[in-house]
């Protein structure tokens, strides 16, 4: 198993450690809770003095213990980031404190005991469970050990330090009676604020899963691409050596399986379909255990665990199927984990074999429930948007196969019978002039359409800084190719008009030209720019023989009629246009069309 896929199952074990800018962040929060902690008692020691007795050496102690907390609060912010062993120096340092500070006050049961539940604190947040536990015990024993000096080793040492600092120790407090319940007091804070921590980092870990399993998910991959992503992601983190992904369409009854095996070191695994039938339905989906299941076989005897969908246990009365799965996949533990898409078009089951684990198996097959819930309806979106695409692909190749056999394969079949008709007549001496000027023309009309279809398949990808140049060349490339004197005008020097309208001003100029040129017969058209504090908008007018309806019509009034340029009503309908079409027969026609800068199409009149 290469390094990337070892980290990841390590990450997942370990609950994933934060980064070090998080590590960083929770050192200042800590650093500056010390800080305030410290000043804090210095006030209460000056609202009540009598808790250290007017020390100087315990006013000396809690100064020293602010200005090393400010220290600790400098160096953090001066580095870019926090060593494990800087932490774990600091954390020595907080460990001791309280101990030491509860043999000058009175006793470990002064107020001062915060100072005790502040240590647990921070190992909570540095840490986990196990670190808080040992912070607990430590502080457990340092007050053993203290209790054991006072009480043994130096029972009158109280006297000549009292006569040096102006201490009196309560030797009282420090009896074994009463320090066991403040013992167990300590183990168990440490246990419920190492378990908080715990689920905390486990949350944080599932979520960090989660996330970086969905990042995965990527419509240029594919569907084959995303799943092989995912299912690396989900064999490195089980540490399984193989996974089986099987799934039917329900109201066609397909069946589709998938395979990806545990990539070799240094290696790269490809997920992989396999053949499957209707009968795999069967095999595969039918007759398991509960929503997800982990069974494992030995000695002739099957172990298992199922989880039903909200994570409740259930019975396994039946275990064919999975007698009837090893047969044609043999494995020694399995886990399954079906899922549904789409409400009832898809249902399937992944297989997950030979998982190796940590911890507790209810916690992980709930997790695994979950990540298929989330992540499933993720890759049912990559197969959909294929899916659009690939019928657009299609229809947009009928499209063209349309336009080149109504268009262009007809007219080269005519150009063909023409010319076997003058090389008749040249074989005859008759003149051709006329038939060839014929040929040519039907030829560059060919050409022409061929530019156009190429022009509607190629991408547009035009904003406000290019719309006006391209819309000038498009103008000036129509009238060398077609001989229509066209002239562009815009009365504003640089439109700010979002990309999606620019696109479509665009299209609806081509479409106008290509109008101008197919039917209109004109010898003069026009395209026309302007804007004002409320609209855009696009004119095309020519001088041509005009639509087969006289007068001005709106869009609402052309599609009760069933007439109008239909193209450019759906394009400027796109962009919540009003479109109005003015048509004099044998005189021109005017095409205008307003979009609102407030990006709302106005009410037609």
């Amino acid at each position: 198993m290469n390094f990337h896929l070892q980290r990841y199952r390590q990450s997942w074990r370990s609950r994933v450690p934060p980064d070090p800018g998080e590590i960083r962040r929770i050192e200042r929060w800590l650093a500056t809770a010390r800080v305030f902690l410290a000043v804090s008692t210095l006030v209460a020691i000056r609202m009540d003095p009598t808790e250290l007795g007017h020390s100087w050496a315990a006013y000396g102690l809690f100064v020293f213990y602010m200005a090393n907390g400010i220290l600790i609060l400098m160096l953090l912010r001066r580095r870019q980031q926090s060593t494990a062993a800087f932490r774990f120096l600091v954390h020595a340092g907080d460990i001791v404190w309280p101990a030491l500070i509860s043999v000058f006050a009175e006793g470990p049961r002064t107020p001062f005991f915060l100072f005790f539940f502040f240590v647990l604190a921070a190992a909570a947040y540095r840490w986990g469970l196990w670190e808080t536990l040992a912070t607990a015990a430590a502080e457990a024993a340092l007050l053993w050990i203290e209790s054991f000096v006072l009480l043994h080793v130096w029972p009158s040492g109280s006297a000549p330090l009292r006569a040096l600092t102006g201490l009196q120790i309560n030797v009282t407090e420090f009896q074994p009676k009463r320090l066991f319940m403040l013992s167990v007091y300590l183990i168990v804070m440490g246990l419920l604020l190492g378990y908080l921590a715990k689920q905390q980092k486990q949350l944080r870990a599932e979520k960090a899963l989660l996330t970086g399993i969905l990042s995965r998910v990527r419509v240029e991959a594919g569907l084959t691409g995303t799943m092989e992503q995912i299912f690396q992601e989900v064999l490195s983190m089980y540490g399984a050596s193989r996974l089986i992904v099987a799934s039917q369409e329900i109201h066609s009854k397909r069946m589709f399986l998938g395979e990806l095996e545990s990539a070799p070191e240094n290696g790269h695994s490809e997920f992989r379909w396999l053949e499957s039938a209707l009968r795999d339905s069967k095999t595969y989906l039918d007759d398991y255990p509960g929503q997800v299941c982990y069974a494992t076989f030995e000695k002739d005897h099957w172990t298992t665990l199922a989880l039903d969908y909200s994570g409740h246990a259930v019975d396994v009365p039946n275990l064919a199927a999975l007698s009837q799965l090893r047969q044609l996949q043999p494995f020694e533990s399995v886990v399954t984990v079906s899922f549904l898409l789409s409400g009832t078009e898809w249902r399937g089951r992944v297989f997950i074999f030979n998982p190796s684990w940590n911890g507790e198996k209810n916690e992980q097959l709930r997790f695994l429930l979950d990540l298929v819930r989330q992540v499933g309806p993720a890759v049912y979106n990559v197969y959909l948007l294929h899916r659009l695409r690939r019928r657009a692909y299609a229809a947009e190749r009928a499209r063209v196969a349309r336009e080149l056999h109504d268009g262009a394969v007809q007219s080269l079949i005519a150009v063909e019978m023409q010319v076997d008709v003058l090389r008749r007549q040249a074989e005859a001496n008759r003149p051709i002039d006329k038939e060839l000027e014929r040929i040519q023309g039907l030829l560059r009309e060919e050409v022409l359409k061929l530019r156009e279809l190429m022009q509607q398949m190629k991408a547009i990808d035009v904003d406000s800084q290019r719309l006006l140049p391209v819309l000038r060349d498009a103008v000036e490339r129509f009238q060398r190719e077609t001989g229509i004197n066209a002239r562009f005008v815009s009365d504003i020097q640089q439109p700010d008009m979002p990309q999606r309208v620019c696109r479509e001003f665009l299209r609806i100029a081509q479409e106008g030209l290509v109008n101008v040129r197919k039917h209109s017969g004109a010898r003069q058209a026009l395209i026309r720019m302007a804007s004002d504090a409320d609209k855009w908008s696009l004119t095309v007018e020519d001088d041509g023989k005009g639509f087969s309806f006289a007068g001005r019509y709106n869009e609402r009034q052309m599609q009760e009629a069933g007439i109008g340029p239909m193209i450019i009503r759906e394009r400027v309908r796109l962009i919540a246009g009003e479109l109005t079409v003015e048509s004099n027969p044998g005189q021109g026609t005017r095409i205008e069309v307003i979009v609102p800068r407030n990006g709302e199409a106005p009410h037609e009149l």
